[in-house]
C-alpha cells in the first residue's frame, strides 16, 4: 500500500495505466451481479449525462447509429424517431433487459440488439454513422482496442461519441479514486481510469471535451472519424 503512494506509481497511473486489470471474465461476473439493480442502483446517477450523450447523437447527421455497451437499454427511449440504432453488449443478463425495454416500450428506433465483444465487433469496416459507448471505456479491458473498433465500424466523417467517467488529476476526488481502485473488478470498472488510457495524444487534441453531469462527475468526448 505504501508503494501505491510513490511518485514512481502516481507516473504510471497519470500515463492511464489501472492498477488493477480487467478482463471479460470478471466483467460478465460483475455485471450479472449488477444487472437486477444496476437501473436503481446507476441509472439515477448517470441519468443527466446519458440523456446528454444522446442528445449529441441525436443532432449528428446521419442515421445508423451504434450503441457499444448497450447494458439494460436506458438511453434507448431517448434516440430521435430517424435514428436506427444497434445496440451491443457482452453481458446476455442485461441485453435481456435491453430486450424487455425495448418490447414493453415499442422502441421502433431499435434495429437490433446483440451480445458482442466490442474490442472485437462482427460488423463490416463503416457500418455506422455513429458510434456511442456510454460508460463503457472504464469497463473493458483494453480501452484502446475499443477505440479502435469503433473508429473501423464508422464512416469516414462520421462521429465517435464516449461519455465516461474520468479520474481527478489531484485532490481529494483523486485519492478516493485510489483507494477504490483494487476493488475494479468487484465494481466491474476501473474508478481510476485516466482519458489517456483511452485517447492517444492525437485524439486528445482534436477531441471535443465537455463536462457532463452531476457536477462534472462524467465527461463527454466526441471525435470525428
Amino acid at each position: 500500500m505504501i508503494d501505491a503512494l510513490t511518485p514512481r506509481s502516481r507516473s504510471r497511473r497519470a500515463r492511464g495505466v489501472p492498477r488493477v486489470a480487467l478482463d471479460s471474465e470478471a466483467i460478465l461476473a460483475a455485471y450479472r451481479r449488477w444487472a437486477g439493480i444496476y437501473d436503481a442502483a446507476f441509472g439515477l446517477v448517470s441519468r443527466a449525462a446519458r440523456r446528454r450523450a444522446v442528445a449529441s447523437v441525436n443532432r449528428l447527421p446521419g442515421r445508423r447509429v451504434l450503441e457499444v455497451g448497450v447494458g439494460t437499454g436506458l438511453a434507448l427511449p431517448h434516440y430521435a424517431a430517424e435514428k436506427r440504432v444497434t445496440g451491443i453488449d457482452l453481458s446476455a443478463d442485461m441485453l435481456a433487459r435491453a430486450r424487455r425495454r425495448v418490447d414493453t416500450q415499442s422502441l421502433t428506433t431499435v434495429e437490433a440488439l446483440a451480445e458482442m465483444d466490442a474490442e472485437a465487433m462482427v460488423f463490416p469496416d463503416q457500418s455506422f454513422d455513429i458510434a456511442v459507448a456510454m460508460f463503457v471505456a472504464s469497463v473493458v479491458p483494453h480501452p484502446r482496442r475499443l477505440l479502435g473498433e469503433m473508429r473501423r465500424v464508422v464512416r469516414p466523417g462520421g462521429s465517435l461519441l464516449f461519455i465516461n467517467h474520468f479520474a481527478a488529476e489531484a485532490g481529494p476526488r483523486w485519492w478516493i479514486e485510489w483507494a477504490l481502485a483494487p476493488a475494479s473488478r468487484a465494481l466491474g470498472w476501473h474508478p481510476d481510469f485516466a482519458m489517456d488510457a483511452l485517447l492517444p495524444p492525437e485524439d486528445c487534441a482534436q477531441a471535443v471535451i465537455r463536462e457532463a453531469p452531476p457536477a462534472g462527475l462524467f465527461t463527454l468526448v466526441q471525435l470525428s472519424r
